[in-house]
């Protein structure tokens, strides 16, 4: 993807900016009570320098495995997550709720911008895909096997947890100037049937290999 059309693409994302900023996972339902509140110990680690050696940004090619051992995470295939018919993200269903989605509407992991993920941490059938996310830590990796057969390898560099009135729309899904990504979920303790926040996972493209 050439300069421009990146541009372009993340501009046609932030028009958005006020519906997708509370979007980032569906709530969580009366079901389970076993689940306990989704919390992080917000931390973040210096973004990467400019004399660092930058990893080339990898081509388009849609992600088809998410790994994030931290938290027990091996999940595929990846969904495809497009808009609502109100302009809001979609989400994985409840019958998927083992699984990752992609936005599929912005950069693909690997590329240069802000890949975003999501997926749920618990429904009202009980705990979800990323019900362990309050065990990562800054410096975990993550891998995102694509479908041309390379494998995005990144380490996250933030941990944030916000109230999903207050979700920070630009940071998530604004332009980077490197291959960056995003996942998001849930947390907070229940609020009639609903969890408050949003937890979201800032990483840095470190490495990229085979599948």
């Amino acid at each position: 993807m050439n300069r421009r059309r990146a541009r372009l693409r993340t501009a046609s994302v932030l028009l958005l900016a006020p519906l997708v900023a509370l979007a980032g996972c569906s709530a969580a339902g009366n079901g389970p009570a076993a689940t306990p509140p989704a919390r992080v110990t917000e931390t973040a680690a210096p973004a990467p320098s400019g004399s660092a050696a930058p990893v080339r940004p990898l081509a388009r090619s849609l992600p088809v495995r998410v790994r994030l051992p931290a938290a027990g995470v091996d999940a595929r295939p990846v969904l495809e997550l497009g808009l609502n018919a109100d302009g809001t993200v979609e989400v994985p269903s409840v019958a998927d709720a083992d699984r990752i989605g992609w936005y599929g509407k912005g950069v693909t992991p690997g590329e240069t911008g802000p890949a975003v993920l999501i997926g749920h941490f618990d429904t009202a059938r009980g705990p979800a895909v990323l019900k362990d996310v309050a065990a990562v830590r800054v410096g975990d990796e993550v891998t995102v096997t694509r479908a041309d057969g390379t494998t995005a390898v990144f380490r996250v560099r933030e941990l944030e947890q916000v109230d999903k009135d207050a979700f920070p729309t630009e940071k998530v899904y604004g332009d980077t100037r490197r291959p960056e990504l995003r996942i998001i979920t849930c947390g907070g303790a229940l609020v009639d049937g609903h969890r408050p926040d949003n937890i979201i996972l800032y990483a840095d493209l470190t490495a990229t290999r085979p599948a």
